[in-house]
């Protein structure tokens, strides 16, 4: 049986773009390729990886210098990309305070 997208599972870059990672999913699929993430503590470099609902996703932001970590869990599969408090509900924010 084929999966359907957006119903078991969303690709990567997509979901990104609809939690407003960033403004493109161009700019979405550049971030994973850079190595940029993991999904389920594992490094990922394809921006079609497959997204489910309960992954665990890592993000590192702004570069090595000046590193900003995000850790977010994935509540929901992103219908469409809606304003910024709809991309919210997309996710529960794990990161460690302090950080």
């Amino acid at each position: 049986m084929v999966e359907a997208e957006d119903r078991d599972w969303q690709r990567l870059d997509k979901w990104l773009w609809c939690a407003r990672v960033a403004k493109t999913r161009a700019e979405c699929s550049r971030l994973v390729e850079r190595g940029a993430l993991r999904l389920n503590r594992q490094p990922v470099d394809k921006p079609h990886a497959k997204l489910r609902v309960g992954d665990v996703i890592t993000l590192a932001l702004g570069g090595s210098e000046r590193g900003i970590v995000k850790v977010w869990r994935v509540q929901a599969l992103a219908e469409r990309r809606g304003p910024a408090p709809e991309a919210r509900t997309l996710y529960e924010d794990l990161t460690p305070q302090g950080s």
